[in-house]
């Protein structure tokens, strides 16, 4: 298997998919929730069409699912690949134009369309890339890399084996999801008609990851109202909204926060604000591996609710929580071949396996509880989610590799 001929293919897919503007609207209530996912979507339906996948089918939820037959008789557990269409609406995703930097030389990457330094200086992880193809911003949006370039190499995988009987594979689905980036990627997927017993998602990032663990995730809406009056004729008649959700948030206990917090632990993070004077939220995520450490941070909001109750009424404002997505692992680790073959795959292909936690959250988190055991992928990508956001085409390559090797390792594991 030629690494050239990869980088060739998942670049040349890479660089078509996230010029297609793709963001996710987490204010809309349709399905999928931005009419422009559709315009990929349907690039990808006739893609694999054409590439020779069998069973394509774009449905009316915006999922596109396709199979590659298998080239064995052996009965074998039938291999799920996903990725997700959306990016993430935390940044511009209009009209990117991506930059690719040939042979990396460990130096700035001025982005030409902002004049912003890409720089090893801010990012270390920039000098493990040098001679690497790299693909970056311009500087005035996100790259797309996530989750485009899973696509890309799931595609360029499936693509390189309908060209090469020679490798044993069995059955294998493939499956692009839409509204990932805002928690929705798995509403309404349906587990039994994609007919996979187990799943990977490529939608990692450095090379070597392999995740198995995600967060338990909360989402929490702190509610307070207010009077709004005049504010020349408000003496003893106004209460404003927002002073009460100041106070709030200063008098929760110490706790973690994204900006504190590593490894394995756990945060609470005021993400966003909004209302008007007689009407304030606070929006809240909660994150931790742990189910009572989140349960924790759920009771935080609830007792600093109550201590505010006791001064302004209990009609001051009121917490809601929601369920978001829990660990994978606690399914995941019912299927250990799933993590033992995608490691020795690693291992012979010359890559040391990465198994931090994700610190975060993949539709694989979703999938496994509803029945499709799903761990997580490298895919190459960095600083997701925003302008200095950029990815190793050379590490892409070796991810259509993985993918391939666990392709044909299904083969050959004794069930």
């Amino acid at each position: 298997m030629e690494r050239q001929t990869f980088k060739s293919a998942v670049l040349t897919r890479l660089l078509r998919y996230t010029q297609i503007y793709t963001t996710s609207d987490p204010s809309s209530k349709t399905i999928p929730s931005s009419p422009q996912q559709w315009d990929l979507l349907r690039l990808l339906r006739d893609e694999m069409t054409e590439m020779g996948l069998t069973e394509v089918e774009l449905d009316e939820r915006g999922f596109v699912m396709a199979t590659l037959p298998a080239n064995i008789s052996q009965d074998i557990p039938v291999l799920g690949l996903l990725a997700h269409v959306d990016t993430s609406p935390d940044f511009n995703g209009k009209d990117v134009k991506p930059q690719v930097i040939e042979q990396y030389d460990g130096n700035d990457i001025v982005l030409q369309g902002s004049d912003d330094i890409l720089s090893p200086k801010d990012f270390p992880n920039l000098l493990k890339l040098q001679q690497h193809t790299l693909v970056t911003t311009d500087g005035t949006s996100l790259l797309g890399a996530d989750d485009k370039s899973g696509i890309a190499i799931i595609l360029s995988a499936a693509e390189y084996l309908l060209n090469h009987s020679e490798i044993p594979h069995g059955k294998i689905r493939i499956g692009f999801t839409t509204d990932e980036e805002i928690g929705r990627g798995t509403e309404g997927f349906d587990v039994k008609k994609f007919g996979a017993d187990v799943a990977y998602t490529l939608d990692g990032g450095p090379l070597g990851e392999l995740q198995y663990e995600n967060f338990n995730a909360d989402a929490a809406t702190v509610t307070f109202f207010g009077r709004s009056v005049h504010p020349g004729t408000a003496k003893g008649k106004m209460i404003n909204a927002f002073e009460r959700a100041c106070e709030f948030q200063y008098r929760l206990p110490p706790h973690n926060t994204p900006a504190t917090s590593e490894g394995r632990e756990g945060f609470m993070l005021l993400h966003h604000i909004d209302g008007a004077l007689d009407q304030c939220q606070l929006h809240y995520i909660l994150r931790s591996f742990s189910r009572e450490e989140l349960a924790m941070y759920g009771e935080y909001l609830r007792q600093t609710m109550a201590e505010m109750q006791q001064i302004y009424g209990e009609k001051c404002g009121k917490v809601e929580i929601n369920e978001q997505y829990r660990n994978m692992h606690e399914v995941v680790k019912n299927y250990p071949y799933l993590i033992e073959i995608a490691q020795q795959v690693m291992e012979q292909n010359g890559i040391i396996p990465n198994l931090e936690p994700i610190r975060g959250g993949t539709d694989g988190s979703n999938l496994s509880f509803m029945g499709l055991p799903t761990p997580n992928l490298f895919t190459g990508g960095e600083n997701f989610h925003g302008r200095f956001e950029f990815i190793s085409v050379d590490v892409m390559a070796q991810a259509t590799q993985v993918v391939i090797g666990i392709a044909k390792a299904f083969t050959e594991y004794k069930f």
